[in-house]
């Protein structure tokens, strides 16, 4: 199997070097085309490098990268997953300056990524994709974008489920005469100073915000339909010796970012398989709020109802101090209806206010980037997925041969690092490239519907158990019917163990029409978790 990946590298790379100037008609044609750069699409794109594949771009809507940490840029965004596991394995920041970075850190990070790498000249910055189809005779995609029009070999989407924000439907609020902005994307030209603020919402985004304005603006109204159950963030500056010591010796970075890997996933079971082990944390996230919180109708406001993990837990500091203070007021009821510069929350309370920031999250699991991916069956991506995401081991999607996406149907975590996840699916993605150059010529594959079914079966089976199914509360983690289609039911350890290689009995290979169609493996497309994953 290695030696005949390794002479596949070689060969791609001289064939991949003679076609990267390939035209079909008038449109550019690539090997790859990546959708996004952000942590996803700047791993994808370093992955192909080292894979010895040049022959690709980087389609970006905005005018940098960084994804979701170029676009949150409200005050006090950080990150809430330590430093040295919050990166890639394969570029260490040696010089993190906090244990919990703040966003300009992490959106520098990226930028030096980008840099180190050498990934600029495949950018294609304002390219903001509005349409992919698949073209079943050429065996490629056609991907228009605001800036032109491409098709590529094989398509790898890393727009992230963070990338859209949600706004929900308010009666009044186009006529509300203040102004109006979701966290995402920040008004930086309008002053909170002295200022009435509604901030609506109190997830991962409001939790910073709040403590971060409240010393600015004249009144604070805090919208919440559902209290967060939040622990000590326990933050602090790098020393400028544990940073020497990380650049003189990078093994002790590497134990660093272990011991903190390793911690998470000794906690996953009480996650997955054992939510009445979290008592003892739900302990401590009130004694944390006691600590701060001495009304006692204002702590019961503020104690959720449900059992922790259920929703993801927050980390803050200086979230319960802000709320305690004079000028914030904490209304336990959604903003229901606007009227004129009123504000008025579902248990009737209203409140005067000049601006109204919502913190109200994103399109997760109903994501806009769906409603642009058309199939080989001619329906997008949104319409085959109208009953729930599902996908083959978190990246392919039946029916979209060649086609991929990073952070894909459950693969979200709930107490670790995302680019963990990150890193197993470009393991996948280098495969999955592997094995189309071994079988040769114009090729594609499929994901079959049995192996996604099965797989997404297996999956739904060890999430009825979790805390997220069975812990009491109603989540961004769940799809309109309820289904969660977003958290991964186990470690990080799991999951890359059963990414690491393409099964072909898990797909149909596709030849061009009027060729012969290579049916590797049984039809029935097992999709075996790991044996362990089933326990």
């Amino acid at each position: 199997m290695g030696q005949r990946h390794e002479r596949a590298r070689h060969e791609r790379s001289g064939r991949h070097e003679h076609a990267r100037h390939e035209r079909s008609g008038r449109h550019e044609h690539v090997r790859v085309a990546v959708i996004g750069s952000g942590f996803g699409g700047l791993g994808a794109a370093v992955r192909l490098r080292r894979e010895g594949i040049t022959d690709f771009v980087v389609l970006e809507r905005s005018g940098s990268v960084g994804g979701t940490w170029r676009d949150n840029s409200y005050p006090g965004c950080a990150c809430d997953v330590p430093s040295h596991l919050y990166s890639f394995s394969f570029a260490p920041n040696p010089d993190w300056p906090r244990t919990f970075s703040g966003q300009e850190h992490i959106r520098a990070y990226l930028e030096h990524v980008t840099d180190t790498f050498r990934l600029r000249p495949h950018i294609r910055f304002h390219h903001e994709v509005t349409m992919m189809r698949w073209d079943g005779d050429a065996l490629r995609w056609e991907i228009e974008t605001t800036a032109g029009t491409l098709t590529a070999d094989v398509v790898v989407s890393a727009t992230g489920p963070l990338s859209d924000p949600k706004m929900p439907e308010i009666p009044g609020l186009a006529e509300f005469p203040g102004r109006v902005f979701h966290s995402a994307r920040w008004d930086h030209d309008y002053d909170l100073r002295g200022k009435r603020v509604a901030m609506v919402g109190t997830g991962a985004s409001a939790i910073q915000i709040v403590p971060a304005i409240q010393p600015k603006v004249g009144r604070l109204t805090l919208f919440q339909r559902t209290p967060p159950w939040v622990m000590r963030r326990m933050d602090r500056r790098i020393t400028g010796v544990e940073r020497l010591l990380h650049r003189r010796l990078p093994v002790t970075q590497s134990v660093r970012r272990g011991l903190l890997w390793g911690m998470r996933e000794l906690q996953v079971s009480a996650f997955t398989k054992r939510p009445n082990q979290l008592g003892l944390i739900e302990s401590l996230a009130k004694a944390n709020m006691a600590a701060s919180i001495k009304d006692p109708e204002l702590r019961a406001k503020l104690t959720p109802s449900y059992r922790i993990g259920c929703k993801r837990i927050l980390l803050s500091s200086d979230y319960y101090p802000a709320l305690a203070r004079p000028n914030v007021d904490v209304v336990a009821s959604g903003l229901a209806e606007v009227r004129g510069s009123t504000v008025v929350a579902a248990d009737g309370t209203e409140a005067e206010v000049d601006a109204i920031i919502f913190g109200t999250g994103f399109h997760v699991t109903d994501m806009p980037i769906a409603e642009r991916v058309v199939g080989a069956e001619g329906i997008t991506l949104a319409d085959a997925w109208k009953s729930g995401m599902q996908s083959l081991r978190g990246a392919t999607a039946a029916g979209f041969p060649n086609w991929m996406t990073i952070i894909g149907p459950n693969t979200g975590l709930g107490n670790s690092s995302m680019i963990l996840m990150i890193e197993s699916q470009l393991n996948y993605m280098a495969d999955f490239l592997r094995q189309l150059d071994v079988l040769g010529g114009r090729v594609a594959l499929a994901a079959r519907p049995s192996a996604v079914g099965a797989w997404n079966r297996r999956v739904q089976t060890r999430m009825q158990r979790t805390v997220w199914n069975t812990g009491g509360c109603t989540s961004w983690y769940l799809d309109a019917s309820g289904r969660n289609t977003t958290i991964w039911p186990g470690t990080t350890g799991e999951f890359r163990r059963a990414t690491q290689e393409v099964d072909l009995a898990e797909y149909e290979v596709i030849r061009p029409p009027g060729t012969s169609r290579d049916h590797p493996g049984p039809t029935s497309g097992t999709a075996e978790l790991p044996a362990e994953e089933a326990k």
